[in-house]
């Protein structure tokens, strides 16, 4: 139940997106095609040559490991209950993304812009908005954090106006959805599948993911599966060196109309090993109105989903896997 085939690079591509920040609007319409193909198909791909220095990328991997072992109750200081905008600790088995299995063997950390107490986005209580937990146990924890952080809604935003020229769109479509933009860092551990372990329960159970873009940055201890629509099975998204793995999250499935999807995935950690990973989820602006775009609606026919905004999307999915 838990298997899955190990397909050629052709399924789960590797893009260069260098082109993407060239000031020759041709280079970014041939990476703007590569993205196409790639979202048609199962809407999952690595990207190369991202300009995230892996320096930064090793000391977040560092920082994360060396706080997963720190001591239960040091873990517990910043727990996420804490805190009014979901950041901080996540302990094991603190969420069920798969409605019906059991919770995820996964603990975790959240982090996300920093908003103070009189900002007024705070004072008008909009979900997910706040103040960061940091751990006073490693103090080097929050600058790294934080700079990864910058470049990654640096890097989300060049990787939304590709897939706005992918669609055929203005390169600026989705400045409003980028402008202000909220996203999260997420530090996940994922302990080794239990052996003789309840067969329901994975890492992370299968899933969508709920925002606009999700870059992921695993480790060297594989473990994500992806759904695939043309096997009808699940295949290996092994680690790549040097590359992010890209999912299309459920944002774009509703603006798309489904044109491009959002496709299922799960964590199953069989290496014996103590696993890592951190995927950067791009929420944009939780103001922003979520519409279908009119050229993904085919002739006659009528958007498969009404306009919602971000905050109002983003509620609805935390009420879903968080009891």
């Amino acid at each position: 139940m838990l298997e899955a085939a190990r397909v050629s690079k052709a399924s789960l591509p590797v893009i260069d997106i260098g082109g993407l920040s060239s000031p020759n609007l041709s280079d970014r319409k041939q990476v703007a095609r590569n993205l196409r193909a790639a979202c048609l198909h199962n809407g999952f791909f690595y990207i190369s040559n991202h300009g995230v220095d892996e320096a930064l990328v090793a000391d977040v991997f560092a920082e994360a490991a060396a706080f997963f072992d720190l001591p239960p109750s040091q873990k517990a200081e910043v727990d996420k209950s804490r805190s009014k905008a979901n950041r901080g600790y996540e302990p094991l088995q603190g969420q069920t993304l798969e409605p019906g299995a059991p919770p995820d063997l996964k603990e975790g950390y959240y982090i996300g812009p920093e908003h103070t107490a009189d900002d007024p986005r705070v004072i008008a209580g909009m979900f997910n908005h706040g103040a960061n937990q940091w751990p006073a146990a490693r103090p080097n924890f929050k600058p790294v954090m934080q700079a990864f952080l910058e470049v990654m809604l640096d890097l989300s935003a060049r990787m939304m106006g590709g897939i706005a020229l992918s669609l055929d769109l203005p390169e600026a479509y989705f400045a409003g959805y980028c402008t202000d933009a909220m996203a999260t860092v997420r530090l996940l551990h994922y302990p080794p599948q239990p052996a003789g372990g309840n067969p329901d329960q994975k890492g992370a159970g299968a899933h969508t993911d709920f925002g606009g873009l999700t870059l992921l940055r695993q480790g060297d201890v594989g473990g994500l599966q992806v759904w695939d629509q043309g096997s009808d099975g699940w295949i290996h998204a092994d680690p790549v060196p040097g590359t992010f793995v890209v999912n299309l999250g459920d944002m774009i499935a509703r603006w798309t109309n489904d044109k491009y999807r959002s496709t299922l995935h799960r964590v199953v950690n069989a290496s014996g090993r103590e696993r890592y990973s951190v995927p950067f989820f791009y929420t944009g602006n939780y103001a922003h109105n979520v519409e279908c775009i009119p050229t993904c609606v085919p002739p006659g026919e009528a958007p498969k989903y009404p306009p919602i905004t971000v905050e109002d999307h983003m509620r609805a999915m935390y009420k879903r896997t968080y009891k």
